[in-house]
Parts: structure tokens; C-alpha cells; sequence
């Protein structure tokens, strides 16, 4: 399954990078790709694993840069 959120306002590379590789580590997620240019996360995800990813994705973005808004598409 795969997930994908908006991070409105992402404007740096290095954040970027730190957050793509947190959400790397969270149980279930097989793939974490932040693309800084669209701002986008897109998330490979076990089969029903899905249930908390959005809340720690949240958590994981707001901990880098607290002035993103995490959207999911």
C-alpha cells in the first residue's frame, strides 16, 4: 500500500532527508521518499500497518520543522 502526504511549506533539503529517513524506521514502511521539490512523502507500507502511520508521520515531520503542514493525499 502506498501513502502520500503534502508537506506545504518544506523548504529544506536537510530536514528533508532526516525526516524521510525517520519514517524509514517506523514499523511496517518498506520505502520513504520526501521529494523537496514537490514536497511530497510518498510511503510503501505493509498491508494493514496503515492505521497509525499518519499520526507518526506528523510527529515525525513536526520534531524537524514545526512550521510544516502535513497533508494526506
Amino acid at each position: 500500500m502506498t501513502k502520500t502526504y503534502i508537506l506545504e511549506d518544506l523548504d529544506c533539503a536537510h530536514c528533508a532527508g532526516k525526516i524521510e529517513a525517520d519514517v524509514a524506521k517506523l514499523e511496517g514502511v518498506t520505502r520513504s521518499v520526501v521529494t523537496l521539490l514537490t514536497q511530497k512523502l510518498v510511503v510503501d507500507i505493509e498491508d494493514g500497518k496503515a492505521g497509525a502511520l499518519t499520526k507518526a508521520v506528523k510527529k515525525i515531520v513536526k520534531k524537524y520543522e514545526p512550521d510544516v503542514t502535513v497533508i494526506e493525499k
